[in-house]
């Protein structure tokens, strides 16, 4: 059986990724570009694509089938995968959930980061105007080229807004990536670089006006538990298809292109801190923020009691 949904390269710059996947519903406006990476494969042979295909037909034995979203967030695609497939359990997001545990066990001191975090930012944070601050971090594994670090420091110069920018030691490919030479004079009042942050707190501090994210998906769901608008930079895997519900979906961010330059991100920044788009957004990420607390509540919210349903009909079944 063929696999792929590409029968050569030439597909990948046709713009047939432009073409709509109309056909599956609660995927409005989903194109092929959105499609996971590794299916996007012209090689039958590739390793992710049999994993993925294995990983689907393994779908029907489950007992159980969870998903880390919540109920309203994605209330058709969980309509219409329900029928299709064993018990779904949405238990999205987890920190609320974890934040109703005492504080005296152990799961509420749970770190969810893959590397060890620094609180110094806080302070800084603090010192800052109400939703003045751009956090920009990639997460745990994302990488990118030399030349986007560099467009990308000069964009958050070019913006003259305050920024806090978690570049992780591995996060440029090669060894030439180096920020430019005046960026640190230019930014020294107004920006931060750290190695790594508590993103949960981060978020949720008042100064933080927009997260400029990879778009993976830990990343959004605690974006969108702090109500805080999105500028999405998606590189891989599923971070295409997240970008597309945050801003054509939900309506909480802007887009930057793949083949970003300065003068972009500069404006996507003051675009989402001071601009009338970025005001909207704003006002329905706090909507978002409002139904992810209603999702996690006890008793009835529609997370807990899935998270519930789940430990009672599958785990001590």
């Amino acid at each position: 059986m063929e696999l792929c949904l590409f029968p050569d390269s030439s597909y990948l710059t046709d713009g047939s990724l432009e073409a709509l996947v109309d056909w599956v519903p609660g995927l409005e406006n989903f194109r092929f570009k959105h499609i996971a990476s590794f299916i996007q494969t012209t090689n039958p042979n590739d390793y992710m694509l049999h994993f993925v295909k294995g990983e689907i037909e393994a779908i029907s034995k489950a007992s159980a089938i969870i998903l880390y979203t919540f109920d309203a967030l994605e209330r058709d695609l969980l309509d219409t995968l329900s029928p299709l497939f064993p018990p779904i359990y949405a238990i999205g997001p987890l920190q609320p959930l974890v934040d109703q545990i005492s504080a005296k066990t152990a799961v509420s001191s749970m770190d969810f980061s893959l590397w060890r975090a620094d609180d110094e930012c806080m302070e800084w944070l603090s010192s800052k105007e109400q939703n003045s601050v751009i956090y920009v971090n990639f997460g745990s594994i994302a990488v990118l080229t030399p030349s986007q670090i560099q467009e990308l420091a000069l964009g958050l110069a070019e913006s003259k807004k305050n920024f806090l920018w978690i570049l992780r030691p591995d996060l440029i490919k090669g060894n030439s990536g180096i920020l430019p030479p005046d960026f640190a004079a230019e930014t020294k009042d107004r920006g931060l670089i750290m190695s790594w942050c508590r993103q949960e707190k981060v978020l949720n501090h008042p100064s933080i006006g927009g997260f400029l994210t990879h778009c993976g998906w830990n990343s959004v769901l605690e974006g969108i538990t702090a109500g805080v608008p999105f500028l999405c930079l998606p590189q891989a895997t599923d971070q295409p298809a997240n970008c597309r519900s945050i801003c054509s979906e939900w309506g909480i961010g802007l887009e930057i292109s793949k083949n970003f330059k300065k003068e972009e991100v500069g404006g996507a920044v003051r675009e989402l801190l001071d601009g009338e788009n970025g005001r909207e957004m704003k006002k329905r990420a706090m909507d978002w923020k409002k139904q992810a607390a209603e999702a996690t509540a006890s008793p009835h919210g529609s997370s807990f009691v899935s998270l519930d349903r789940l430990v009672k009909e599958v785990l001590l079944k």
